[in-house]
């Protein structure tokens, strides 16, 4: 008799085990344009090719040694490894909820009883409890479906971190030299104004110049010098931030990063592919279709509390009022038993749980929406920023070749006393504005290749944390 109830009890959690209630997960359609606006650009192409370890592209020794080193000790990154750790652990208690519980127990009381029996009673207990809820609308599962998608959407936050700490290395590291070939052209150019000093002082020496123009020119000068300081702090403030991105103190990469080093060439062609891959590409993306995943599972967990919950509850072991009698066969006792609970009145806490966990989920998709969305405005962003940089830098290219022209013609003719001295300082002023516009210019095509590679979720191939 007893066994048929089991094997009753057993039959209808098998026959009920494969539902679980609330919806299913389905991915989420959306709509993306089918071409780039902007991959006509010269060097952009729409073919497929994987974006991982790009920055290997602008051939930097370097650059690759500081982003190996960045991706092993960077602090966020820990973190996010951490974190990581965390969503694990929260997979097993989920999982847990699925699977027995027994629990051991020990008692000793002393009681007095009334005065027509034996002062004190002793009673002497130890023996094991168990209970197995019964997993028959499915809660336990969602709760399990749930953890694994909080899983996926920390090791894609941990990808995130990953391709932002990348870009922010190859930026800086961009920029630090960038700098330098600004302070470059200074040094340059305080040369060529010094020289101009000196010509200015023999010409004032010998009356053919005033003392305006050597005024002027020391004027020039001072002010060259002048911009030094704020270039070498600007220098230090990147090399600084370059190594704690790396998690190390500020000032340990003034010395590696002392010696001068052209701005790294950006790669020749920049696989942008379709708009449609940045679903696959981008970890934010990803990571919010992670979140919508769990948000939608937890609706199921919330439902689940509606209906009844079957557990079967079983306690055996020993008892008697004597210490020494504890062993024997007759202190013997065991108990097991299903039971059924089911809650009738909550005053509306449950179906207020279930709207909770729907208007968390409609939320997830709505951030999964704009995620895609950003990202598209990222790519495009990026796209045209990069073009038009490439063109302004070939511009300036062109316009540097003609003021160096300028300034040759200006100073023969000066030194031939054929032109007033304010034209070889406006020509040595716009040679200088063209270079340094030019440097910068440089450095802006290169960073702006760094942040298309971040639109299209350019990271690191192997598996970190």
């Amino acid at each position: 008799m007893k066994t048929r109830y089991l094997f009753r009890i057993f039959a209808m959690s098998w026959c009920l085990g494969g539902c679980a209630v609330g919806p299913n997960y389905t991915v989420p359609e959306v709509r993306v344009p089918g071409r780039w606006t902007e991959e006509a650009a010269d060097n952009t192409h729409a073919r497929t090719v994987g974006v991982s370890q790009w920055w290997k592209l602008f051939n930097d020794p370097a650059l690759n040694s500081l982003v190996e080193r960045a991706v092993g000790k960077n602090l966020d990154l820990r973190i996010a490894e951490a974190r990581i750790r965390e969503v694990r652990s929260g997979l097993g208690i989920a999982a847990a909820g699925g699977l027995p519980r027994m629990d051991a127990s020990a008692l000793y009381t002393r009681s007095q009883r009334s005065e027509s029996v034996p002062p004190f009673r002793y009673l002497f207990q130890a023996g094991f409890d168990s209970s197995w809820e019964i997993d028959v609308f499915g809660g336990v599962r969602r709760d399990v479906e749930a953890a694994k998608a909080d899983i996926g959407a920390a090791e894609e936050s941990l990808r995130d971190v990953v391709v932002t700490l990348l870009a922010e290395v190859a930026r800086n590291y961009i920029e630090l030299q960038g700098t330098r070939l600004r302070i470059a052209i200074l040094k340059s150019n305080l040369d060529a104004r010094q020289e101009i000093l000196e010509l200015t002082k023999v010409r004032f020496d010998a009356g053919l110049a005033t003392g305006l123009d050597v005024a002027r020119t020391e004027t020039l000068v001072a002010t060259t010098r002048a911009q030094f300081p704020t270039l070498d702090t600007e220098m230090r403030r990147i090399i600084h931030r370059l190594g704690v991105l790396l998690g190390e103190p500020p000032g340990i990469l003034l010395t590696e990063l002392s010696k001068e080093s052209p701005i790294p060439l950006h790669p020749p062609h920049v696989p942008v592919g379709l708009p449609s891959e940045i679903l696959r590409r981008r970890p934010d993306i990803r990571r919010a279709e992670k979140e919508l995943e769990a948000a939608t599972a937890r609706i199921g967990v919330a439902t689940t509390d509606l209906f009844p919950r079957f557990s079967l509850t079983g306690s055996f072991g020993r008892r008697s009022d004597a210490l020494e009698d504890l062993s024997s066969g007759r202190s013997g006792w065991w108990a097991f038993g299903p039971s059924v609970r089911w809650p009738l009145f909550a005053a509306g806490r449950i179906r207020a749980n279930i709207q909770v966990q729907n208007a968390r989920q409609e939320q997830a998709l709505i951030l999964y929406e704009k995620a895609v969305l950003n990202s598209l405005e990222d790519v495009e962003n990026a796209l045209v920023s990069y073009s038009r940089q490439r063109e302004r830098h070939r511009l300036l290219m062109e316009a540097v070749a003609a003021n160096r022209r300028a300034v040759e013609m200006a100073n023969s003719r000066y030194s031939g006393g054929l032109e007033d001295f304010l034209s070889v300082l406006d020509a040595q002023r716009s040679l200088f504005d063209s270079e340094d516009q030019l440097a910068q210019s440089e450095q802006a095509v290169a960073e702006d290749a760094v942040r298309l590679y971040k639109a299209l979720g350019g990271g690191w191939e192997e598996p970190i944390g």
